[in-house]
């Protein structure tokens, strides 16, 4: 096994910043102007264009120099991550629960394989359950066309997260940052590092949650001419998949309309912030319930990455939390398309209660554009046809 100097210089373009280096790094993310001018825009979106902008930079640096002041490593920068997850939660959603958190080993290392709705919450609701039940906090894979801007990177890494080269071009490329990225998540678990990846590149815009093969490949590559069978690789990696369900997405108008678009034009074309929109709506827009479950740790008996794929989404749609929201989607979509209602549903629900989650939901769909409301619905409903009847709208 690697040693930790092997890992800074093998991986030192991908890995998260170690403890020594979060002290500079801060630092120098102080004197970063762009990052002061987002924050500020953030903080204050009515002044920070206006000429208190200039006054207002100058006062967020020092803030931000107060409040991390005694930062030294990364567990101390994550408990101000940790605070900063309190208030999101409270402002945006109702009630959140972990299921299955609690048949986690402590002391074990995991690969949590998660389905991707949120480019930035999944993982953060993860995370904070393990923050919360005392437990180490994972390294989290991120794509590169997530980190436009230095101190986006600078930010990510400082907070575990580590990079995945998706920009790259030529296939040689591709399959080196593959190989390395393999390394990586490999070397993570075995040192007792607990990993969390998306089951699929990109979010399930319409709510099929289903995983890609190409993972698993991935996952088994820096394997291969090591004595291990595909199944003993799996094993060794400890893989626990993971469904995070919101009962709200904060992004739903958007990604109905997109899917929209995708199915007149056959291509969608994204503006140059819309990811990072789509950031800020998602950390700030309202969720409702929040469920988090974990599934069972997958064991050594898989012949193929499709066998480990299948069983991956096997679980994730048997352990995912339907919410009141999936059954009045998926009602809706019955009314327009013949398709077999779930009995009694309505039981899960106090009648009291579901008059007015039919309401929202039904309030949260009119203000989709019209072309926009099958789609709206398919991205709720498509988790209850997985959960019950393992096919798609």
């Amino acid at each position: 096994m690697p040693s930790d100097s092997v890992l800074m210089e093998q991986f030192d373009d991908i890995r998260p910043y170690s403890d020594q280096e979060v002290r500079p790094i801060l630092d120098r993310l102080l004197q970063d102007e762009q990052l002061l001018f987002a924050l500020t825009r953030f903080s204050y979106p009515s002044l920070a264009f206006t000429l208190f902008g200039g006054l207002l930079r100058p006062l967020t640096r020092f803030l931000l120099q107060r409040k991390l002041s005694g930062v030294n490593d990364v567990a101390g920068l994550q408990d101000i991550v940790a605070s900063y997850i309190d208030r999101v939660v409270k402002k945006t959603t109702s009630d959140v629960v972990w299921i299955g958190l609690d048949n986690l080993e402590p002391d074990q290392s995991y690969l949590f394989l998660s389905n991707h709705r949120d480019i930035v919450m999944d993982s953060a609701f993860v995370n904070y359950g393990l923050y919360n039940q005392g437990m180490d906090t994972m390294r989290v894979a991120i794509g590169d066309n997530l980190l436009g801007r230095s101190y986006v990177s600078d930010l990510m890494r400082l907070n575990k997260s580590f990079i995945v080269k998706r920009s790259l071009s030529s296939r040689r490329e591709k399959l080196a940052a593959y190989q390395t990225l393999s390394t990586f998540i490999n070397h993570s678990i075995d040192s007792g590092h607990s990993v969390w990846m998306a089951h699929r590149e990109g979010r399930a815009k319409d709510g099929n949650d289903r995983t890609d093969s190409a993972i698993i490949k991935m996952l088994n590559m820096s394997q291969k001419g090591k004595g291990r069978s595909l199944g003993e690789v799996i094993a060794q990696l400890r893989i626990v998949p993971v469904a995070v369900s919101y009962e709200y997405d904060a992004c739903d108008l958007q990604k109905a309309n997109e899917l929209h678009i995708r199915s007149q034009q056959g291509s969608y074309d994204k503006a140059d912030d819309e990811d990072v929109k789509s950031i800020g709506m998602g950390i700030n827009g309202w969720k409702g319930r929040v469920c988090v479950s974990f599934g069972d740790v997958l064991g050594s008996t898989f012949e193929s990455a499709a066998d480990v794929a299948q069983e991956v989404d096997r679980q994730i749609h048997a352990i995912f939390h339907l919410h009141s929201s999936n059954y009045i989607a998926y009602d809706l979509l019955c009314d327009q398309q013949e398709m077999q209602r779930i009995p009694d549903w309505e039981s899960l629900f106090s009648e009291t209660d579901l008059t007015e989650k039919w309401r929202r939901f039904k309030s949260r769909m009119n203000a989709c554009q019209p072309d926009s409301k099958e789609w709206f619905l398919r991205l709720y409903a498509n988790p209850v046809i997985n959960h019950f009847l393992d096919r798609v709208v």
